[in-house]
Order: C-alpha cells, then sequence, then structure tokens
C-alpha cells in the first residue's frame, strides 16, 4: 500500500522548526531521524513504522469548509487561521493498522509540544487539539477517536437514511456504509459500525463477500460498494460524488439491505431508564455505597473483584457549544479518599469524545447513582451483590 497523508498539524507561525529541535524531540535508542528523505521535511523511524513529515508554509488558508469538519469551534478556527502545515504521512497498516496510527500520532503529539496549534485528521475530517492527541496516545484505544460517521438521506419512507464512515483509510481498510436504516436505528447502527471498524482496523475483519456471525447467531456480508449499490432503487446518483469505490456496503447474506434483525440487538442498549428504574437503581446506590465502599476498601491484593459505579457526566457535542447535557457512564473505581473516588471510564462517551473510554475521573460520592461489582469478568446481579456486601460486613 503506497504512503499516504494522514495529518496534518497546522500551526500559526510559518517558519518550520529548526532540525536540531527536530532532533532534540524526536531522536531517541530506538529511533532515529532522517532530514530531506523523499522530499521530507524529516522522517522519523521506530521499528518497523517509518513516518515522514513535510513542511508547507501559506500565505492563505487551506479552504476546507467548517462545516464538513468534527471539533470545537477554537480548533477550527485555529485551522483556518494558519500558516504553516506539517503534512504527517505514513503506510497505512504497516506493521499493523493501530501500531502505524499510533506512531503518526506520536509524532503529532512531539510536533505540538514544541509549536502552537491543531491536528488535522484528513481522512476523517477531524481537527484536535493537543489535549485531544495526548489523551488519544495515552488511553485505552477508541474506534471513535478516528473515525466520523455521517448519516445522511438518501431515499423517501420509514428507512430512508445512508450511514457511512470516513477514517478507515488510515488503517489501511476501506470505510463502511449501511442503506436504508430508520431514524430510529442511528445510535443502534452507529454502535455496530463502531464494532465492525474496531475488528477492521487491527485487522480481524473477514475478506468481502464472506458471511460475518455475529454473538448471537446473525450473519452479515460486505461487499465492495459497486456490488453492494447495485439493487439500489430510487437514490439520486450524485449522492455518491466523493464517495465511489472507498466502501465496503453491509448487507444480509442475500444481498439484501434489510439490516433490521442484525441492528436489533443493539437496540436495547439504547432504551431510556424509566423514572422508576432510574429511582430504584439511585435509592440501592445510597443504601449500599457505605458498605461498597467498605468492601472496595477492604479488596485483597489478588481478589478478582471489580467496583464500578455510575454517575452523570456533562458533554459538549463536538463541534458545539451546548450545556448542561448529561450521560450517565460507569467507571472502575482505582482509589477512594474522604467523599470523593477516582475511577477509569469503562465506556466512553457516546455524543462525544470528551470522556474518553480509559479516562482518569474524579467523583463525588453524592454524585453516585449506581454500583456494580464484577467477579472474573462477570457482573454479578443486584442479589449477589447485596449478599457479598453485608456478608462480611464488620460488627
Amino acid at each position: 500500500m503506497p504512503r499516504r497523508e494522514i495529518y496534518i498539524v497546522a500551526t500559526k507561525t510559518s517558519e518550520r522548526l529548526a532540525e536540531a529541535l527536530v532532533r532534540e524531540r524526536f531522536e531517541a535508542d530506538d529511533v532515529t531521524v532522517q532530514f530531506g528523505r523523499d522530499g521530507s521535511f524529516f522522517s522519523v523511524e521506530a521499528d518497523d513504522a517509518r513516518v515522514d513529515v513535510a513542511f508547507e508554509a501559506r500565505e492563505a488558508g487551506l479552504g476546507w469548509t467548517p462545516e464538513l469538519l468534527t471539533g470545537t469551534a477554537e480548533d477550527r478556527a485555529a485551522l483556518e487561521a494558519a500558516r504553516g502545515f506539517y503534512r504527517v504521512s505514513f503506510e497505512p497498516g504497516k506493521p499493523q493498522g493501530p501500531v502505524a496510527v499510533f506512531e503518526a500520532l506520536w509524532t503529532v503529539r512531539t510536533i505540538l509540544e514544541a509549536v502552537e496549534g491543531v491536528a488535522f485528521d484528513v481522512t476523517a475530517f477531524k481537527v484536535h487539539s493537543p489535549r485531544d492527541v495526548e489523551e488519544i496516545t495515552e488511553l485505552d484505544f477508541d474506534i471513535r477517536d478516528h473515525l466520523t460517521i455521517h448519516a445522511m438521506e438518501a431515499t423517501e419512507g420509514e428507512r430512508p437514511m445512508w450511514v457511512h464512515t470516513h477514517g478507515m483509510a488510515k488503517f489501511g481498510a476501506l470505510d463502511v456504509e449501511m442503506f436504508h436504516i430508520a431514524e430510529d436505528d442511528l445510535p443502534a447502527a452507529e454502535t455496530f459500525i463502531h464494532e465492525l471498524c474496531t475488528d477492521m482496523a487491527f485487522g480481524q475483519a473477514p475478506p468481502p463477500r464472506s458471511p460475518v456471525a455475529t454473538s448471537v447467531g446473525l450473519q452479515f456480508v460486505m461487499l465492495p460498494s459497486e456490488e453492494g449499490r447495485a439493487n439500489l432503487r430510487g437514490l439520486d446518483p450524485e449522492s455518491f460524488d466523493g464517495h465511489e469505490a472507498h466502501f465496503l456496503t453491509v448487507v444480509s447474506p442475500e444481498g439484501r439491505h434489510n439490516l433490521s434483525e442484525i441492528l436489533e440487538q443493539y437496540r436495547g442498549r439504547f432504551e431510556d431508564e424509566t423514572e422508576e428504574e432510574a429511582s430504584a437503581m439511585a435509592d440501592v446506590a445510597r443504601r449500599l455505597l457505605p458498605a461498597f465502599k467498605a468492601r472496595y476498601q477492604r479488596k485483597g491484593l489478588m481478589e478478582p473483584l471489580t467496583f464500578t459505579v455510575r454517575a452523570p457526566f456533562e458533554v459538549h457535542p463536538e463541534g458545539e457549544d451546548k450545556d448542561g447535557e448529561e450521560e450517565l457512564l460507569w467507571a472502575e473505581v482505582l482509589s477512594w479518599g474522604e467523599g470523593s473516588l477516582v475511577a477509569r471510564l469503562v465506556d466512553g462517551g457516546r455524543s462525544t469524545t470528551e470522556w474518553r473510554k480509559g479516562a482518569q475521573v474524579e467523583i463525588d460520592d453524592d454524585q453516585i447513582n449506581a454500583l456494580a461489582v464484577s467477579r472474573e469478568g462477570r457482573t454479578l446481579d443486584p442479589e449477589e451483590m447485596e449478599q457479598l456486601l453485608l456478608a462480611e460486613r464488620p460488627a
């Protein structure tokens, strides 16, 4: 696969870094730096990965339409105002999809530690702040950091949506698409796509035209888009401008664009709790919290128990400045002090990567509205958890 420009570091200054500073920032025992290789400003090599960085100074901005990009208004403005551009290229998928991406992002992060600017993911139309890049390179892998999902109304009727991704090219894979999705099924479709694309990023997806069985036994097939779109009716061909040949189309094993059964297993994850259910879980949390905290603090070093809590987190959807929206997120307890705890998020927020999977957060005791205990990976049911917490309660 040829080398490809994946990231652009956009900076205020049109002066590039001095070679001596590049060597100081990048060179290490397992990292080498070369200048002028294949027309690049410099190249970074570590193990089997090589990242090339070209530099361009411009008097005018890049010219992309801001509405096409995801990112905060501040980060998009920084991209528009930039006059110096470090163009970061590598060979996608070599030595492995996420490894190549990590090495490139490590290069991006190191540049941003030396200059003021933002990073632009060319494949996913994402603008990242320096803090974003730092978190992506330090926390658990989350495909949402690398992928943009677009949902467009392509037909009329009850299932009008065309859902497709941008960003898989950086992993040496094709983007994916699904047709005839109902608006109510968009969250389920996005979750399905996130799981599928995670497998693809790690090279674990089957080849095109091979049936794939989900965890509940349902099957789907991925076809090259020129085949998968062949039996679509009522779509304006102009809808595919810029989306011609870089996609795998998800269809049923018979080639139909009817994926209701596949998505059904994901719908339950997005059903809102009733007020009665939420109130009941909060009541249990208040009642059992002292015993839960005490049992966590008595946990043995090698004891196979995991303690998780749920709390509300305010989120700001990417590209929007709205306040007051909240998501309930689960976090694994790491330490517990007086009145608050430090925990690691089990899953990131659905509507934004502001709260990333694996991020450490601080939660006040009075914010906790649900509790869970797992033993060797299995979550105990409420009765088992209560028995565990109360059985060993000191007299």
